[in-house]
């Protein structure tokens, strides 16, 4: 390092520079805490937001850009968010691949419709869908509801669970449709849209 000069790095792209100390103080008087070694990284550090693309929707949006450092998945939206995550998750959760693919194209087809999806305030029970105005639930029951999986106390706790969701339903005068979707091993849109068309034709003759 020279008598007149002094060595940093820039603030943008880290590289190490000589600046004239004179210039460094006279800065650092006016207040300023980011130095550059050049105009192109300078006009950089001013860019706080990138255009970027939905994961779940594809339309163009800005995203901060500590944002993008911390996250590389980019959405526009919670909802675009809360889809993508549930419909790409690897291991266990609550909410199944097939019931989130079901409410996307039901809210889709039915927009004027109200839809309460795996909600418990009908029957003080979890209902994976259910139509407030139409009084008309539907369960999907998966391999777990006939095959002991998981033991037999465990089947016998979720067909005992069944049984009082049905009897519920019944009290309260709401019309249960039960699906059975235990042949579908993976998630698949293709093989989810039978059972798209068994909701579809049950809502579509009442």
């Amino acid at each position: 390092m020279s008598e007149s000069t002094i060595s940093h790095n820039c603030s943008h792209c880290n590289k190490k520079y000589e600046q004239r100390i004179k210039y460094y103080h006279n800065s650092l008087k006016r207040g300023q805490e980011k130095f550059y070694c050049s105009k192109e990284c300078c006009d950089q550090s001013q860019i706080t937001r990138q255009e970027v693309i939905c994961f779940q929707c594809n339309k163009n949006f800005f995203k901060r850009l500590s944002q993008i450092k911390k996250t590389k998945n980019n959405f526009c939206c919670k909802s675009c968010a809360a889809t993508y995550n549930n419909t790409h998750k690897t291991t266990g959760t609550r909410v199944s691949k097939l019931e989130v693919w079901l409410a996307e194209q039901l809210l889709l087809l039915y927009p004027e419709l109200e839809f309460h999806f795996n909600r418990k305030d009908a029957i003080n029970s979890e209902l994976d869908i259910y139509i407030p105005s139409m009084k008309l639930a539907f369960e999907l029951n998966g391999i777990f509801h006939y095959e002991p999986i998981f033991g037999e106390a465990k089947l016998s706790q979720i067909n005992n669970n069944d049984q009082r969701k049905f009897q519920a339903c019944l009290e309260n005068n709401i019309e249960l449709c039960l699906i059975d979707t235990s042949k579908q091993k993976y998630f698949k849109a293709k093989s989810s849209q039978v059972y798209f068309d068994i909701i579809k034709d049950v809502i579509d003759s009442k």
